[in-house]
């Protein structure tokens, strides 16, 4: 792992990675709540996060005193299968973190451009920075939306962006999208990279390449990145 600061944790299997980083992320939500009254936590959909959400929402600490959003969504209604916020609430907000309080990215607007101001306010809201943010990958190297060819793709990793959150289209996505900028997703006290499988261990070895075109190194040669692998 050669990016400025990043350090690679593997394991044998998804339930190892998830039990270990349920438990280093729910230590980072407790330094928070120890050492200013509350947490705050991004986390991403996908199916990779399951095991790790589940593990996670059985973490003894005080969930009422935390807050949590995602880091990206695709624009459906939380009922569509699709949804990041439903699988965040069938997966997630349960046991004992069923009293924490989540904040959506999608609106319920009619494109994400329209629900862009309310998004905006949401995140703005915020008491950033969060206490930890776990990111994804896809196989094309993105991570949250920012996607290859994206149309918001240049806005979305300029770290002097005002906005909290753009919105995004691009031909890898299924569905127009919504997600926190670069400048967001770095305001955080520890950040994570959760990846599975061996191809994206490949992807992710060529994007630390500093020549890679993969958005994810736009994330990685800019903080320390705890990253959570197994094959």
């Amino acid at each position: 792992m050669n990016a400025p600061g990043a350090t690679l944790h593997d394991f044998a299997d998804g339930r190892a990675l998830a039990a270990a980083l349920a438990e280093r992320v729910a230590g980072c939500l407790r330094e928070g709540l120890r050492e200013r009254g509350g947490a705050l936590l991004a986390v991403s959909g996908g199916r990779t996060p399951l095991h790790f959400f589940e593990q996670l929402a059985q973490s003894p600490l005080d969930w009422s005193k935390v807050q949590l959003t995602l880091v990206d969504e695709r624009w459906v209604d939380e009922n569509d299968p699709r949804s990041n916020a439903r699988l965040v609430r069938e997966h997630l907000l349960r046991h004992a973190a069923a009293t924490a309080r989540f904040v959506p990215l999608y609106t319920g607007a009619a494109t994400p451009e329209d629900g862009l101001a309310e998004a905006d306010r949401r995140v703005r809201a915020l008491p950033l920075p969060f206490d930890a943010v776990v990111l994804g990958m896809g196989a094309d190297g993105h991570t949250a939306s920012f996607f290859p060819g994206g149309d918001q793709l240049e806005a979305a990793l300029d770290p002097n962006l005002p906005t909290g959150v753009v919105p995004m289209r691009a031909p890898g996505a299924s569905e127009p999208r919504i997600t926190l900028t670069l400048a967001t997703l770095l305001a955080t006290r520890h950040l994570f990279l959760h990846i599975e499988g061996r191809d994206k261990r490949e992807v992710l070895d060529r994007a630390l390449e500093k020549a890679a075109p993969y958005p994810i190194r736009a994330v990685l040669e800019r903080a320390p990145v705890a990253v959570y692998w197994c094959p």
